[in-house]
C-alpha cells in the first residue's frame, strides 16, 4: 500500500457513526480498517477529523476559498460561460479541478437555460454531469419542467431547480415588505418561491422523479416540501447561511453585499428557516458561492450583482448554528457532506472502510472574525464581514492527498 496515513487522537465525526475518540487508518487513499506500517502519523491533538465538505450549487471555481472552507467536490451550476449544454463543455468542467478539487457538473436541463428545448441529458451524463438543473433561473413552462423530469428520472438524475416564480419577480431586486418599502427598491411577494415550488413538486410526483431545490427561504416553501415528504415525493431541499442567519433588516444601509439570491426574507421567514433545520426538512447547507468583486457590487443596490462568497465561511457558519444549540455538531457531517454527495450520486461524506478519504481536520475552537477585504478566495463579497466566529480548517485532504494552503 502507498500514501498510507494514520490519523492519531482525532475526535472523528461522521453522519452515519456520529462522535468518536481514536483513529483513522488511509492507504491507497481509502479508509482501511486498521494500520499498515510505514504510515505516516498525523497527530490530531483532540481536534476533529470529518468528512471533507460537498458544496452543492456553486457559481464559481474559486479554489483558493474551498481550500479554505474545507470543501473538495463542488456541484457547479449550469450557468456558466459558456452554458453547460454540451458534452465537451461539459467533460472540460469535470477536468480542470483536479487532482485538489472534484467538480461535479450540474448540467443545464434546456439549451442555452433558455427554458424551452430540452439539453442532450444523456450525452452530458457520459461526459461527466451528475445532476440536471435550472441554475439560476425557473423554467416557466410546466411542459417543458414536465419533460424534463420524466427525462431526468429515466437517467436516474435529480433535477436540481432554482424556486422563484420570474412572474412575479420581474426586476425585483427585494422581498416585499417593510425594509423594501422604507428603501424604495422594487421588490417582489415572497409567494414567488412557493408557487415556484408548488407547481415543480406536483411534476416531479406525477413524474416520480427526484427533484433538489436548491435554497428554499419561505415558510410556505417549507410547509410544501414537509408535506411533499410525507407523502413519499423524492424531494429534497437546501439553504445558505445568510438565509437563517439574516433577514431583510440587513439590506437597511444599501448594504449591496446583502443583495443575494433569493433575496433576504423577513424575519418570520427566517424563523421558519431555522425551525425547518430543526426539523430535518433542510438536507443541505451550501455556501452558494458567488464571488464579485468591487465594480460589480459598489454600486447603487439595484444596480448592483446578486450574490455572495460563501465557501470560506460555510464551515464556520454552520458550527455557530450548533453554538447557539440550533442544530447538534452530529448533523453537520450530513448537512454538509453525505447528503449533497448522495444527491449528485458521488462517493463521498461518510468514513467508512472502502470509502475515498476526503478528509478535513477543524480546530472548531479558533476564533477569528470574518474580513471581506482578506477573506482567501476570489473576491469576499460576504453579508457577514467583521462578524467574530469560531472553527478553521487546518488541513484539508482529497482521497488521501493533502491539499496545500494557498
Amino acid at each position: 500500500m502507498t500514501n498510507a496515513l494514520h490519523f492519531r487522537n482525532a475526535r472523528i465525526l461522521c453522519a452515519r457513526d456520529g462522535e468518536r475518540g481514536g483513529d483513522l487508518y488511509v492507504a491507497d487513499g481509502r479508509i482501511i480498517g486498521e494500520a499498515v506500517s510505514g504510515a505516516t502519523i498525523i497527530d490530531c491533538a483532540g481536534k476533529l477529523l470529518a468528512p471533507a465538505i460537498v458544496d452543492l450549487g456553486v457559481a464559481t471555481i474559486d479554489r483558493a476559498a474551498f481550500r479554505a472552507g474545507g470543501i473538495v467536490r463542488v456541484g457547479l451550476l449550469p450557468d456558466q460561460s459558456p452554458v453547460l449544454d454540451e458534452p465537451g463543455i461539459v467533460q472540460r468542467s469535470a477536468l480542470i479541478g483536479r487532482p485538489d478539487l472534484w467538480i461535479h457538473p450540474i448540467a443545464a436541463a434546456t439549451r442555452g437555460l433558455a427554458g424551452t428545448d430540452l439539453a442532450e441529458m444523456a450525452i452530458c451524463v457520459s461526459a461527466g454531469a451528475r445532476a440536471v438543473g435550472t441554475g439560476r433561473q425557473w423554467i416557466a413552462d410546466s411542459g417543458v419542467m414536465a419533460r424534463v423530469l420524466a427525462y431526468a428520472r429515466d437517467l436516474d438524475l435529480v433535477v436540481i431547480t432554482h424556486a422563484e416564480d420570474h412572474g412575479l419577480v420581474g426586476d425585483a431586486v427585494a422581498t416585499t415588505g417593510e425594509t423594501a418599502t422604507r428603501l424604495g427598491l422594487p421588490a417582489a411577494p415572497s409567494l414567488a418561491e412557493p408557487l415556484a415550488i408548488a407547481r415543480d413538486l406536483m411534476l416531479a410526483e406525477a413524474a416520480d422523479a427526484r427533484i433538489h431545490i436548491r435554497q428554499v427561504t419561505t415558510a410556505a416553501g417549507f410547509d410544501l416540501i414537509r408535506a411533499a415528504k410525507r407523502r413519499g415525493v423524492r424531494v429534497t431541499c437546501g439553504i445558505t447561511p445568510a438565509h437563517l442567519l439574516l433577514s431583510d433588516i440587513a439590506m437597511s444601509d444599501f448594504r449591496t453585499f446583502a443583495r443575494l439570491s433569493p433575496p433576504l426574507r423577513s424575519e418570520d421567514d427566517r424563523r421558519a428557516a431555522l425551525a425547518a433545520l430543526a426539523d430535518g426538512t433542510i438536507d443541505v447547507l451550501c455556501s452558494g458561492h458567488d464571488p464579485h468583486g468591487p465594480e460589480e457590487k459598489r454600486l447603487p443596490f439595484a444596480d448592483s450583482v446578486a450574490g455572495a462568497a460563501g465557501a470560506a465561511t460555510l464551515l464556520a457558519l454552520a458550527l455557530g448554528l450548533v453554538l447557539d444549540e440550533r442544530l447538534p455538531l452530529e448533523r453537520l457531517p450530513a448537512l454538509l457532506s453525505r447528503n449533497p454527495a448522495a444527491i449528485l450520486g458521488v462517493e463521498s461524506g461518510i468514513l467508512a472502510e472502502g470509502d475515498q478519504a476526503d478528509l478535513m481536520l477543524v480546530d472548531p475552537d479558533a476564533p477569528w472574525q470574518v474580513n471581506a477585504d482578506t477573506l482567501p478566495g476570489m473576491a469576499g463579497n460576504t453579508p457577514f464581514d467583521g462578524l467574530p466566529v469560531q472553527g478553521r480548517v487546518l488541513r484539508l485532504f482529497k482521497g488521501g492527498r493533502e491539499i496545500p494552503a494557498t
